[in-house]
């Protein structure tokens, strides 16, 4: 996959961070001693690294983290799978999206994770590396997620999975409760409901493969978190207890953004950094 730009700008984080905490501007203001117009202006994305770290703190998030973030000084290092991973990032609307493949080497047994805006080069890889694919999970439900569901499921004949917290509607899916294991030759498939941003969004922790792999669609991104107006505190809750005590060396696949790792995201992530 070729380099992709973070998901979020410092702004996008502290709008997050703020609308999940149900905090006013006024509220923000007055608690971080800063003015009004500077806390706009910071809102706007007219940063100002004073101000950042004052509001920072207030919201929760780490201050050096989030400077770094809107001074675009890092990025994650793109770890490599030599065989049994493969990463695909589609244009939906003015943003895009990920899903991914993830296969037995052996067996060339296959499984998708969403299909983004367009499966078509998804379908394609499948034949170039003569993979069958026996699994379509679903992540969660929003829309850019599954856009080209039908298409995938039709041409390959694949069952589709996904929460029983969140259903997919589709004819002949099925679901899942939360650490449900699904076997793919030597890699074995655990279910993580990560909820929050989406009701039954869901992780897949997948070991077997050179590095273990967690894919966790829209609960995490590279430096920042999937919004929620009214789960807020469970998707930070469930990002915590489900996602970080991973192993550091997991590889975090991300729905949006490029793909990162437990231990980078510990020290780099405004919302989860310590």
């Amino acid at each position: 996959m070729a380099r992709i730009p973070l998901e979020d700008n410092y702004d996008d984080v502290v709008n997050k961070a703020q609308r999940g905490l149900g905090i006013s501007d006024e509220d923000l203001a007055r608690r971080a001693e800063v003015s009004a117009e500077d806390l706009a202006a910071l809102k706007s994305g007219a940063f100002n690294e004073a101000v950042a770290r004052r509001v920072a703190r207030h919201l929760k998030l780490h201050p050096d983290s989030l400077v770094q973030l809107a001074k675009k000084t890092w990025y994650p290092a793109q770890p490599v799978f030599p065989a049994g991973f493969a990463a695909f990032n589609t244009a939906y609307g003015d943003m895009t999206v990920n899903s991914y493949l993830v296969w037995d080497a052996r067996s060339r047994h296959a499984a998708a994770f969403d299909t983004g805006a367009d499966c078509g080069e998804m379908l394609e890889f499948l034949r170039a590396e003569r993979l069958a694919l026996h699994y379509i999970f679903l992540t969660h439900t929003h829309e850019d997620h599954i856009a080209d569901l039908p298409r995938l499921a039709g041409e390959t004949r694949a069952g589709v999975w996904a929460s029983e917290r969140e259903p997919s509607g589709f004819p002949g899916a099925r679901t899942f409760g939360e650490n449900t294991h699904f076997h793919l030759g030597a890699l074995t498939i655990k279910t993580l409901f990560t909820w929050g941003h989406s009701p039954g969004g869901t992780t897949y922790y997948i070991t077997g493969l050179s590095h273990s792999l967690a894919i966790v669609g829209d609960s995490l991104f590279s430096c920042s978190m999937g919004g929620s107006r009214s789960a807020y505190a469970a998707a930070l809750d469930n990002n915590f207890k489900k996602i970080l005590p991973l192993p550091n060396n997991t590889v975090l696949a991300c729905g949006h953004g490029p793909i990162t790792t437990v231990a980078q995201e510990k020290k780099n992530n405004p919302f989860f950094a310590r």
